[in-house]
């Protein structure tokens, strides 16, 4: 069984043939898929696809507003977010959360803030969060550590040093590994076997980022099983034991065991 721990399987780019993307998603045994939020644009999208959730094809919803999303309205955002945790619907984890300074830098105080609010959240209702950290690795670290070891997660899309690696596992999260580990102009597998598989998940982060040979293409979920091979790979495991290693890690994130 494979797991994928970050995917936006709800957005448009999947409108046209979700049935068939479902069923490779079967077909490749991925049988778990967890969707990040983004922001109030998806949320009912999202929703709407949880509910075609199957025993062989699970879908399983965050809640969250993604950094790029935290803009004027950020405070409505929120309050749209906390209700949709006060709900009583089943969330697996709060993300997408965190610090982007790729894009626009106009809103880092208030993306600062937006995170701090949700990872409070996240400790008071027992969640993992799930943790965007574009070229803002360090300072997602500094916010996480405000809260002396009480935030769990994993940081989504991970591609740092192995120095960041071994900072964010001695913190008790996970590295969520995507397609960037398929390309040649990355240092992610050398991180991936210094470190070792102890905190590694799986994840697409489709439709985007998608390994090779699919590069250029829309990602999605049934390409989990070509990052496995290239952890495998890095690992020297076979693809039964990164299933294994990576679906475990991924039960203990977001307490699936409990």
């Amino acid at each position: 069984m494979l797991m994928d721990t970050h995917c936006h399987l709800y957005a448009q780019e999947f409108d046209a043939d979700i049935d068939a993307v479902l069923e490779r998603c079967r077909e490749s045994e991925v049988q778990k898929i967890f969707l990040p939020a983004i922001d109030s644009e998806t949320h009912e999208r999202q929703h709407r696809l949880c509910q075609r959730s199957t025993a062989d094809c699970e879908l399983l919803p965050m809640m969250g507003l993604h950094p790029c999303s935290v803009k004027e309205n950020v405070a409505e955002e929120l309050a749209l977010v906390k209700n949709y945790l006060n709900s009583g619907t089943k969330y697996y984890a709060i993300g997408e959360i965190g610090l982007d300074y790729y894009w626009d830098l106009s809103f880092k105080e208030k993306q600062i803030a937006a995170f701090e609010k949700q990872i409070e959240w996240a400790i008071e209702k027992n969640l993992p969060i799930a943790i965007h950290s574009r070229q803002s690795t360090a300072d997602c670290i500094a916010s996480i550590r405000k809260f002396e070891g009480k935030a769990k997660g994993v940081f989504h899309c991970f591609g740092g040093t192995a120095a960041e690696a071994r900072e964010i596992m001695e913190m008790g999260f996970y590295l969520g590994i995507g397609g960037v580990v398929t390309y040649k102009k990355t240092d992610l597998r050398e991180t991936i076997a210094e470190v070792g598989g102890s905190r590694i998940v799986l994840e697409t982060d489709s439709p985007y980022l998608p390994p090779v040979p699919y590069r250029g293409k829309r990602n999605e979920p049934s390409y989990t099983k070509l990052i496995a091979e290239e952890v495998a790979r890095a690992l020297n495991l076979n693809m039964a034991e990164v299933a294994a290693l990576t679906s475990a890690n991924a039960m203990a994130l977001f307490q699936l065991n409990n």
